[in-house]
């Protein structure tokens, strides 16, 4: 992964795990060193969404299509072992808390994209 794009990546990863937290999600995702690489890389792939333009709407729907193509489905619980996530709705469907998610994820997104970033790998 490129050096920036996981920069991104992990900061739009922690945003989100805090914003887990204090939302009182009863599964929070782990901070972004402990996280499985499949939530590693689905966090990868929405930046690269973004950065090719992606609106909020479109981040998340597009994370619906990758869980659901995963084997994930709708279910009240989130839960990794069974696939189940409550938030495989569509967007406008989601709890306004889940939409400040969409939002801050693009937004940091947009802000650490700029053009004096550093796009090199590593």
């Amino acid at each position: 992964m490129k050096a920036y794009l996981e920069t991104i990546a992990r900061v739009c990863h922690e945003a989100n795990r805090v914003l887990q937290i204090a939302h009182g999600d009863p599964a929070p995702s782990p901070h972004w060193d402990d996280a499985p690489a499949w939530q590693r890389k689905s966090t990868a792939e929405g930046v690269e969404a973004a950065l090719d333009g992606a609106t909020p709407q479109e981040l998340h729907e597009t994370w619906c299509d990758t869980k659901r193509a995963a084997g994930w489905m709708y279910g009240p619980d989130k839960n990794a072992h069974i696939k189940t996530h409550p938030c495989l709705v569509p967007y406008m469907d989601l709890p306004d808390e889940q939409r400040v998610k969409d939002h801050m994820f693009h937004a940091i997104v947009r802000a650490m994209s700029t053009s004096d970033s550093p796009r090199t790998e590593v």
